[in-house]
């Protein structure tokens, strides 16, 4: 039996519009582990007619929540930590998910083999994976789904 992405994706996940507030998108983030007891690290981009145009990931939010003028081996010490994280609060106010989105979304289809989803995951360093089907999203698979898969698989 060929073993394909179809049969280890999720096909429970939630999207947003890029119109999406970004403050909405936090609280899917926030609430996302007492719903599901599962942590999400990041959530899929459609337009109204349901095609993936992009993720938006907790690194997407996080790297706009970075202050802009730290540099990266730059000292925090002469930095008002509490003034940074209200202006960032202030700043989440009036940005739409699409604003900060990663648009450019590495697919697969349904049929694709689970030793190519391993290989594209591994050579392109994404953690999830969106499985397209006529443009439209329908599944994920999760590198955690895919490596407790091939264990199973390997302890059978």
């Amino acid at each position: 039996m060929k073993s394909t992405a179809a049969s280890i994706m999720t096909t429970q996940f939630p999207t947003l519009l890029a119109e999406t507030p970004l403050s909405e998108a936090i609280n899917i983030f926030r609430e996302s582990f007492k719903e599901h007891r599962r942590r999400l690290f990041g959530i899929m981009v459609i337009d109204k007619n349901q095609h993936l145009v992009g993720i938006l990931s907790m690194y997407d939010i996080l790297l706009y929540l970075r202050p802009k003028h730290i540099q990266v081996w730059g000292s925090m010490e002469d930095l008002e930590i509490n003034g940074l994280i209200d202006a960032a609060g202030s700043r989440i106010k009036s940005i739409l998910v699409g604003d900060i989105m990663t648009p450019d979304v590495i697919t697969i289809g349904p049929g694709v083999d689970v030793f190519m989803v391993l290989d594209i995951m591994i050579k392109k360093h994404v953690r999830r994976l969106p499985v397209v089907e006529d443009q439209r999203i329908i599944g994920i698979i999760y590198i955690s789904d895919l490596f407790n898969y091939l264990l199973q698989r390997i302890g059978d």
